[in-house]
């Protein structure tokens, strides 16, 4: 069922296209690129070997790693749909 002028399926492609943004953006944030670091960049302690290896360009130890994704982070979003009541106005 579509709305408006929207043809059908349009808003389900709209949706589909905004999860794949997010996990987009999700995958570009989780994978570390370049060569690790030995020491945390944020707290200067040493990153553990084992952690080096399991993710090679690591930037962060632990700690800093668990409080940077625990912090809420503010994004612009895409608002894909158009409104009907803005175009009539």
């Amino acid at each position: 069922m579509a709305g408006g002028w929207a043809r059908d399926g349009a808003v389900q492609e709209q949706i589909d296209a905004s999860i794949e943004d997010e996990l987009a953006r999700l995958k570009l944030r989780r994978s570390p690129v370049g060569e690790s670091l030995t020491h945390c960049a944020e707290c200067e302690e040493p990153i553990p070997e084992k952690r080096r290896q399991a993710l090679p360009g690591v930037k962060l130890c632990i700690d800093c790693q668990q409080d940077r994704d625990g912090a809420y982070q503010t994004r612009g979003g895409i608002n894909r749909r158009g409104s009907k009541d803005s175009q009539l106005k």
